[in-house]
């Protein structure tokens, strides 16, 4: 389980994060919805530790982030997965080599990591025969189930993904939210991700609204249509922005 409360995170003038709280339950798909410019990314950030709030807790497991020393908190990272929204691969190493970084880095033999690696390919629909290749010989979709496939070596318990759709055409789109539902559910993860991309309601269990530096909205998202609720209307239904009641809602 992670719970986030009272969360606040400024640059400047710009508050990104304003007091701001969230529950995501232990094998729950959250889908995190929201404007360009609201700050989704940042939330992520400050969720996995890339970002340093000003106040607030982030609590993982039991754990808060927050005040735990900076070995602490990769003992508590361990068990979170994330996938950059432009996949980042390292353009100088061949998918074998991308996939299984860290375990290199920590001196496993190649040949002994070779089955992981090409079963974790397997799992995210992709074969052997693209293990020698560079990231530039990939497709944009190929590159973010490469992406995808590097994290599944770390067996994180919480996947984490910052906008994995984007720049991909819509049925690449759909073939990555397919992706996205089986590992939640052949790992058992947790799973949040950020998405402009309304499709995603077919696969998430629920669906958060980000707006103002503040969740507005939690709900189910089988039943994110008939939501009430005017800004994610507002949002879901490609309404012009603007003040509410500029659009006729109550």
């Amino acid at each position: 389980m992670i719970q986030i409360k009272g969360l606040k995170k400024a640059f400047g003038q710009k508050v990104v994060t304003n007091d701001l709280d969230l529950t995501v339950e232990e094998g729950e798909l959250l889908a995190i919805i929201g404007r360009s410019g609201e700050g989704k990314s940042v939330l992520l950030k400050q969720i996995i530790g890339l970002i340093k709030p000003d106040e607030g807790s982030v609590t993982i497991d039991g754990q808060d982030i927050t005040h735990l020393s900076f070995r602490e908190q990769q003992r508590v990272f361990q068990k979170c997965g994330y996938v950059f929204q432009f996949a980042a691969l390292l353009d100088s190493l061949t998918v074998f080599e991308n996939i299984g970084i860290t375990k290199l880095e920590e001196g496993a033999d190649p040949n002994d990591l070779l089955p992981a690696i090409t079963e974790k390919l397997r799992s995210v629909g992709l074969g052997s025969e693209v293990l020698s290749r560079f990231p530039d010989e990939l497709s944009g979709g190929m590159k973010k189930r490469v992406g995808l496939a590097r994290t599944l070596m770390l067996s994180p318990k919480i996947l984490i993904y910052d906008e994995p759709t984007t720049g991909l055409d819509p049925i690449t789109v759909r073939l990555i939210h397919e992706l996205i539902k089986k590992t939640h559910v052949e790992q058992k993860v947790t799973s949040i991700v950020i998405s402009h991309d309304i499709e995603i309601f077919k696969f998430a269990t629920t669906v958060a609204m980000l707006l103002d530096g503040k969740i507005i909205y939690k709900g189910p998202a089988d039943t994110i249509w008939e939501c009430e609720n005017p800004y994610v209307k507002q949002f879901i239904r490609g309404l012009p922005e603007g003040p509410i009641q500029q659009i006729g809602f109550q």
